[in-house]
């Protein structure tokens, strides 16, 4: 018997013979195979041969947000003194945050972040930078610089060094550490190359001169990096806000600003993500003060649900509550492991037995037990949910029990948070959030609101500007501010994901190309990682809409007549037990469209002197007729998937 070679879901099984590839094989001879074009195997109803496509999700030809592996004109390098700049990540979002600055020979990486699955990657682990452009040029990769520890700037950093040549990794002892946590996840990748710089350390990497400052933020150990050129500093100072009181700045931080007084900063880059809000950011002291407040005057147990990257509040909860006698106990992976991490990085050093086992807490009065939680987004498996939903295997809620939701609410997150709080209070406990929390103040951002950025502008003083950290609106919203502050429009430049930004060589001119680096989505999908999986989650995307249906149809290849009456499956579009009608005017048509194709190939077969029928061909023919016939049916789309096995 010979198997003929077909497409996936068509199988023809005929009398062997050897094909023409085999038998030049035995002579000693290679014959180059016939290959086909591919073609799909599923097929669905779309614009172009019967009308438009319902939802807006489905223009997966659009590079900005799409599935497309972009491979755009070769880009030159700049020109001599030129200095480019390239978003690759983290200005249309807030998340995976990474630039590529380019002085001559030598490219310096700034950060490597990562995003979390949308609903346009369904299915996805999480989305890293397109490291397209870099990886081809990874010979003049000299350094990834990491601003702090949290994930939108270090998640990505053991798969994209593996991309981009693995460059040796700068940054301060906690966010190595925090890598060093996040590559252990990664053991089949290279290890990383790992260097602790302080917040006042200046390094060479190549002909590149770079020294760092300490700036505030919800991690400890965030820093800016200063990127020194012939005509000025290029500044970013990653996430920051002022640790300020009434618009006036700690000393401490005075200090560390005091470096640009008399700099000459040719560029700032800064973050974005606070500024359509007035005013300073809030203090994190006045946090800890408010938070001090409730752990002291509440006679209940206490159950905290924080940010497991606020490291600092998390630190400092632990330490008061160990300062007044209270246990504290840590439910939720990551947040065990950030504060494994802050004690390794001696940040804070509780004592022996502060920090009792989760399954100990009902050993001592309720009063004397503080419980740190994940799950203050309403997460389906964090602890603080799996408590609401009374599914946590080892904790229960008690009546009486307060909980803390020591962060305000992600835009998107308003119902599941909703229906938590809903499941919680059912259970008759009391929730304060940063709403209703009065004068006790449980949460502040670490990112600094307009006031911030202002004082930030003033002080550096740039030449140039580009708003990163944001998205779109946001950085509109940022070029508007600093023309406020009386920077010329010529002179700002509101970047896309891969946008190639240029600063002449005599420093006098900012200027955006026509060109691009490649900018779409790098997803991470299981082991797999690359920007190649359009079709895989196109068909997502359309089985979550419409459902699939598969037909399969067994073909007598002698008479060109079906066996049997084809069977068909339905998944997430019909109710087959419902839709017998359907389904017998589907079967009618899936016989007349199989056997007159089968003919009709067969015939021109013939005529050709061909020797053989070409099931693929049948099939695909069958598929957007079958589509074709759903849709107007139904008026819905399923994916239509065709199997013929020819015997």
């Amino acid at each position: 018997m010979r198997k003929t070679r077909l497409s996936f879901s068509a199988v023809s099984i005929e009398d062997k013979k050897p094909a023409n590839n085999e038998i030049g094989a035995e002579k000693g001879h290679r014959i180059p195979e016939r290959r086909k074009p591919s073609k799909s195997s599923t097929y669905q109803y779309t614009k172009k041969s019967f009308g438009p496509k319902r939802g807006t999700n489905r223009n997966w030809n659009n590079n900005k947000t799409g599935f497309r592996n972009e491979r755009e004109n070769k880009i030159l390098p700049p020109a001599e003194g030129v200095v480019r700049i390239i978003p690759l990540g983290g200005v249309e979002e807030i998340g995976k945050n990474m630039t590529a600055i380019e002085i001559g020979d030598d490219i310096i990486v700034v950060d490597a972040g990562m995003q979390f699955s949308t609903d346009e990657t369904p299915g996805v682990d999480y989305v890293i930078p397109n490291t397209t452009y870099l990886e081809e040029r990874k010979d003049r990769i000299r350094a990834l610089i990491v601003t702090h520890g949290h994930l939108d700037h270090i998640g990505g950093v053991p798969l994209v060094l593996s991309r981009i040549g693995n460059p040796p990794v700068y940054s301060r002892n906690l966010s190595v550490l925090m890598m060093r946590k996040r590559q252990a996840e990664f053991p089949q990748l290279p290890k990383v190359n790992e260097n602790i710089v302080e917040k006042d350390s200046v390094i060479m990497c190549g002909k590149i001169k770079i020294r760092f400052f300490g700036v505030t933020h919800t991690i400890p150990d965030s820093m800016g990096i200063i990127i020194e050129t012939p005509n000025g500093w290029i500044v970013t100072p990653g996430d920051y806000k002022l640790d300020q009181v009434d618009g006036i700045v700690s000393k401490e931080e005075e200090k560390e600003y005091s470096i640009f007084d008399k700099a000459k900063v040719l560029l700032l880059m800064t973050d974005s993500t606070n500024i359509e809000n007035e005013g300073f950011s809030l203090p994190e002291v006045k946090v800890h003060q408010g938070l001090e407040n409730l752990i002291r005057k509440l006679n209940s147990r206490i159950i905290i649900a924080a940010f497991a990257s606020h490291i600092t509040r998390l630190a400092h909860i632990v330490a008061f509550a160990e300062s007044i006698g209270k246990k504290i106990a840590i439910d939720g992976r990551s947040m065990k492991t950030n504060i494994d991490v802050a004690i390794e990085a001696k940040l804070f050093e509780p004592k022996k037995g502060t920090i009792i086992p989760l399954e100990e807490i009902d050993n001592y009065p309720p009063s004397k037990v503080v419980v740190l939680m994940t799950g203050a987004q309403g997460e389906e498996f964090a602890a603080l949910n799996r408590a609401a939903n009374k599914t946590h295997t080892k904790f229960a809620l008690h009546k009486g029990d307060t909980i803390i939701l020591s962060a305000s609410v992600v835009p998107g997150n308003e119902l599941q948070v909703q229906k938590m709080k809903d499941g919680l209070t059912r259970q008759g406990v009391r929730i304060i959030s940063y709403r209703t929390a009065g004068e006790d103040f449980i949460h502040a951002t670490g990112h600094g609101n307009q006031e911030d950025v202002k004082w930030l502008h003033r002080k550096t003083h740039p030449k140039f500007f580009i708003p990163i950290h944001g998205w779109h609106s946001m950085l509109v919203r940022h070029k508007e501010l600093a023309m406020e502050l009386g920077m010329s429009e010529e002179n700002i430049v509101v970047p896309d994901n891969g946008s190639i930004i240029e600063i002449s060589a005599d420093g006098e001119k900012i200027n955006l190309r026509k060109e691009k680096a490649p900018s779409g989505l790098m997803m991470v999908d299981g082991i797999s990682v690359g920007d190649t999986q359009d079709v895989v989650i196109r068909d997502r995307v359309m089985l979550a809409q419409d459902g699939m249906f598969v037909i399969i149809a067994i073909v007598d290849q002698n008479t060109g007549r079906l066996k049997k009456s084809p069977d068909l499956i339905s998944r997430g579009f019909v109710y087959l037990k419902e839709n017998q009608e359907l389904l017998r005017q589907a079967r009618i048509l899936i016989k007349k469209g199989v056997e007159e194709g089968m003919l009709k190939r067969s015939a021109r077969a013939e005529g050709n002197g061909e020797n053989g029928i070409d099931l693929d061909y049948i099939k695909a023919n069958l598929g957007e007729t079958l589509s074709k016939f759903l849709y107007q049916k139904t008026a819905k789309r399923p994916l239509v998937i065709p199997v013929i096995l020819g015997i």
